[in-house]
């Protein structure tokens, strides 16, 4: 019994660890809520009383500041730039690693062909999409990135599901190529489904709704 009250205790500290690495806010509160718990329930069954009281402390307080993140009504705005955007360069080489290590193959070269919109997040450029639509009202996404501090899926759902944005630009479907098993994972997150194009690649597509 004694070792499984030990091995409790590691796992606490190690999620307590690990939450304090996370770059999203969200995360963060999300592991450390469960380090918290695991804490008070490895300090009750010890009889660590102080342990079990600061990690109640705890655990409100990160449920209160995840239901601020989930409640909270923010302001969201696309913004829509050319592809000489003096800023759109400063942000690619700004995230160019970050980019990188979910879409490894992106070229870093858009083109005035493309469509170029910037999610605000309460007027912070928080999110950057680009692609380019073809003659079938398709629209293959070469770029869906969001910052790191903001990667809870609003951006996302709202880009996908409540701008309208695409509908009044008369696009019925969007195509992605998953690049590896994070960006797989966002697009199934997102709705995507995976099909197979003419030319015999894994492609995920999403349907929009009219």
């Amino acid at each position: 019994m004694q070792f499984y009250l030990e091995l409790l205790g590691y796992l606490a500290s190690v999620l307590v660890a690990i939450s304090l690495m996370m770059s999203s806010v969200l995360r963060l509160r999300l592991i450390n809520l469960a380090g918290a718990i695991t804490f008070f329930i490895y300090g009750w069954l010890i009889g660590a009383y102080p342990i079990t009281a600061v990690n109640a402390v705890i655990i409100v307080v990160n449920l209160y500041f995840l239901y601020r993140i989930y409640t909270s009504r923010e302001y969201f705005k696309l913004l829509e730039v050319d592809s000489s955007s003096a800023y759109l360069r400063y942000f690619l080489n700004f995230y160019k690693a970050e980019i990188e290590k979910f879409i490894p193959d992106y070229r870093f070269a858009p083109s005035e062909k493309h469509l170029i919109i910037f999610v605000l997040r309460d007027m912070v450029p928080a999110g950057l999409f680009i692609g380019q639509r073809n003659d079938q009202g398709e629209f293959r996404i070469y770029l869906d990135f969001v910052i790191p501090d903001y990667r809870d899926f609003k951006i996302g759902s709202y880009l996908y599901y409540h701008s309208g944005f695409f509908q009044q630009q008369g696009i019925r479907k969007l195509m992605s190529t998953p690049h590896n098993e994070v960006h797989a994972k966002y697009l199934r997150r997102m709705g995507f489904r995976q099909e197979i194009d003419q030319a015999g690649n894994r492609v995920c597509t999403l349907t929009l709704p009219t």
